[in-house]
């Protein structure tokens, strides 16, 4: 009896001391780990940073992106280069960002468009922003404003809205391209009226934009930046804003929704990289752009801009916050009508 009692000790030796080197080995991968994550954000960033920005030079998220590039080479001492690439409604850019490596050296500004207008406009572009990218932070709010030429004769929303019933058809908008905000907002609001203007897409705002000074297109929605300086001249003449509150650029401009309840549309700018970021690196970024969001000198950046201020949102809190727009985006996207390939 006692011969067998030692044995089964013998036999189950090998089994425990195995269970124990498997622990032991657990345990230092998890602890090897845990000494890694700040080791990462600390070292990072320690060489020259790619800041792809899906819009020509000049542009409005432009003028963003090099505010964003200028403090963080100011703050972590390291250089950050601007690349513009623009096309495809920003899913070039997005494409480009999505295949490169998720060390934090590839970072992006994508926009409400990225991630809840262009891939429902598009299924087929080969890119799911929300499942490709890695969102770090909001950084600011686009506010756009209902804008006309002199020669409608409307100075209100009230006047603009009866002369619009009385003559349908008759006059027309330009927009940015098919499937962009302006287009968006536009066909939402006819709906919402019962309204018929003619839709010209231009590619890009600035033909759009010569084309209403001019008067050849009657309306348009405008950023802030390119009507504020046309206002005080006489060349347009603003009759809302599209958000619902009163814009910090132009506090006079009085929001849609005061003439047409329920009307509340804004875009966004955020910040985001490569999927499968180290969460070390995605929160360093994203303490980095809070901080940053707190200062006069980026307020100073949204003023010259003409972007509203955007409460900031935590970058664990990003991804619900998108699923959200991307649910918002829809009603008004299959209203317009509009597709782009």
């Amino acid at each position: 009896m006692k011969n067998n009692t030692t044995s089964r000790s013998t036999q189950k030796r090998p089994l425990n001391f195995a269970l124990c080197i498997a622990l032991l080995l657990t345990f230092s991968v998890s602890f090897a780990q845990d000494i890694k994550a700040p080791s990462l954000a600390q070292g990072y960033p320690n060489k020259p940073i790619r800041l792809v920005v899906p819009f020509i030079a000049g542009s409005l998220v432009d003028v963003m992106g090099r505010a964003m590039a200028e403090e963080m080479q100011n703050t972590w001492k390291q250089s950050v280069v601007i690349d513009n690439k623009a096309g495809a409604s920003t899913l070039l850019a997005a494409k480009m960002v999505a295949t490169s490596p998720p060390d934090g050296y590839t970072l992006f500004l994508p926009t409400v468009t990225t991630f809840s207008m262009a891939p429902q406009l598009n299924p087929k572009a080969g890119i799911d922003p929300s499942k490709e990218l890695t969102p770090i932070a909001r950084l600011a709010i686009t506010n756009l404003f209902l804008t006309t030429h002199p020669s409608l004769g409307t100075k209100n929303m009230k006047e603009w809205i009866e002369l619009m019933r009385k003559n349908p058809g008759k006059f027309s908008y330009s927009s940015s391209g098919n499937g962009s905000p302006q287009h968006i907002f536009m066909e939402t609001l006819k709906k919402q009226l019962n309204l018929d203007i003619v839709h010209i897409p231009y590619k890009g705002s600035n033909s759009g934009m010569l084309d209403l000074l001019s008067g050849k297109v009657d309306m348009a929605f405008i950023d802030g930046t390119l009507i504020a300086p046309n206002i005080k001249t006489g060349a347009l003449v603003v009759l809302g804003s599209s958000m619902s509150k009163r814009s910090t650029l132009l506090p006079n401009v009085p929001p849609i929704s005061d003439t047409v309840p329920g009307f509340d549309w804004s875009g966004w700018i955020g910040f985001a990289g490569p999927p499968n970021m180290p969460q070390p690196i995605v929160e360093k970024i994203a303490d980095f752009i809070k901080h940053y969001q707190a200062t006069p000198a980026f307020a100073s950046v949204l003023e010259k801009a003409g972007i509203e201020p955007a409460e900031p949102i935590s970058a664990n809190d990003m991804a619900d916050f998108i699923t959200k727009e991307n649910k918002r985006w829809a009603p008004a996207i299959k209203i317009s009508g509009a597709t782009i390939d």
